[in-house]
């Protein structure tokens, strides 16, 4: 079967495009995939905390976004996203699935894409999969039920948990191919599934804009003083519990009398507020507020070095494929990771160095190893990060590379 005529069919709850205010990894790959030639259909929901949607009175609504056909399910609303009522909006969302009388909203599919979360679409997936006797494609965003046990800390034995192990092992079994944005998901597979089975890796990609827009600078003017006079080591991002800050935390105190290196947080988040107060004394910390998704790049590039944090935890065993990596890489700085599993990406560029996760020891040599560099080895380190991106993120060659696996099923 031709690469440019197949009929694909996607399911995510939580795919969205910029119509919506937010658009996924699944939906600019779909819109990629379109332009390719092929077919597509999304059937997403409502129910999604990242994107905003108008208030639908009927259950099944058509839309279409720059040509990309999309079937919105009307569900249960949900605002906190650990809570009973988000789970109740996946059952919701799967129920009307399952009766949506399919062949007046589209063709019959070549191809199932089920992009988790949520999880239990792939029994959908499934059923659909033998009655339109197509390919079936389980692709794996967050490993669950494994994070809600290793990070949320769900017991193995609570229902909801044994369920979804169920359900996880069924769509291994089953699926014709698996796919995770992480790069080392093929030993959870096999040791899930009971079977030799690999998973191939479509992590997220990045577009490249033409130019940054200047009118930033005055921005940055009052911080200015602090970025010109130190060596800079920037965390940007979300300033959670689950981030793993501690680590750095403790080193900005420890080096508290080090007057040449400057530490800083960008971003905002629930563990913020609790930073500042730790770290009130320390006159080689500032803070700066959140910044749009469209800004970040400009910000970054006026730091010397750029943090990454994270806890030891067993999900990291299978890789990784964070968006905040690919923005600090494609910002042309080096890169500190505190990082303690598969490793991809910065060691495959050469842009930066991994550490140890919660070790300050490693991490306080680690920033001063990277502060006696010069500027122009420091350049020279974070300008192979962007190279990398280029040449191996860019969401044409990612959905090009989609598309040949899919198309493989069929030899």
């Amino acid at each position: 079967m031709n690469l440019m005529s197949k009929k694909i069919l996607i399911i995510s709850k939580y795919a969205s495009t910029l119509e919506f205010g937010f658009e996924t990894r699944i939906a600019t790959i779909a819109r990629n995939m379109q332009k390719l030639g092929n077919e597509i259909t999304i059937v997403t929901s409502d129910s999604n905390h990242f994107a905003k949607f108008e208030k639908f009175k009927k259950t099944f609504n058509v839309l279409i976004h720059n040509n990309l056909k999309i079937i919105c399910i009307r569900t249960l609303k949900y605002k906190k996203t650990i809570s009973v009522l988000r789970v109740l909006s996946w059952i919701d969302f799967e129920i009307k699935l399952f009766f949506m009388n399919k062949k007046n909203f589209f063709n019959k599919p070549d191809v199932i894409i089920v992009s988790s979360l949520s999880l239990i679409t792939i029994i959908n997936g499934l059923i659909l999969k033998l009655f339109y006797n197509c390919k079936l494609v389980f692709e794996i965003r967050d490993i669950w039920p494994l994070v809600a046990v290793v990070e949320g800390g769900y017991s193995k034995y609570n229902p909801l948990i044994i369920m979804l192990s169920i359900v996880e092992k069924i769509g291994y079994k089953y699926s014709d191919l698996i796919v995770g944005t992480m790069p080392n998901l093929t030993p959870h597979v096999q040791n899930i599934s009971g079977k030799k089975k690999s998973a191939e890796c479509i992590p997220f990609g990045y577009k490249f804009k033409k130019s940054i827009n200047n009118n930033l600078k005055d921005r940055l003017l009052t911080y200015r003083s602090f970025i010109d006079s130190k060596f800079t080591i920037a965390y940007a991002g979300s300033i959670g519990m689950s981030n793993g800050l501690e680590t750095f935390v403790e080193v900005i105190k420890k080096m508290k009398k080090n007057k040449n290196i400057g530490f800083i947080f960008m971003g905002d988040g629930s563990y913020k507020n609790q930073i500042q107060e730790t770290l009130k004394e320390n006159d080689n910390v500032i803070f700066m507020p959140k910044v749009q998704k469209s800004e970040v790049q400009y910000y970054l590039k006026e730091f010397d070095v750029l943090y990454f944090s994270s806890l030891k935890s067993k999900v990291w065993d299978y890789g990784w494929s964070p968006n905040k990596i690919i923005d600090y890489m494609v910002s042309e700085r080096p890169i500190i990771a505190s990082y303690s599993g598969y490793k991809s990406m910065i060691n495959e560029a050469k842009c930066g160095e991994f550490v140890e996760a919660e070790n300050e020891i490693v991490l306080e040599n680690m920033i001063i190893k990277f502060s006696k560099f010069n500027k122009t080895h420091l350049n020279n380190i974070g300008a192979r990060g962007r190279k990398w991106i280029e040449l191996n993120r860019s969401w044409n060659l990612i959905t090009k590379k989609y598309l040949k696996i899919i198309n493989n099923l069929f030899d």
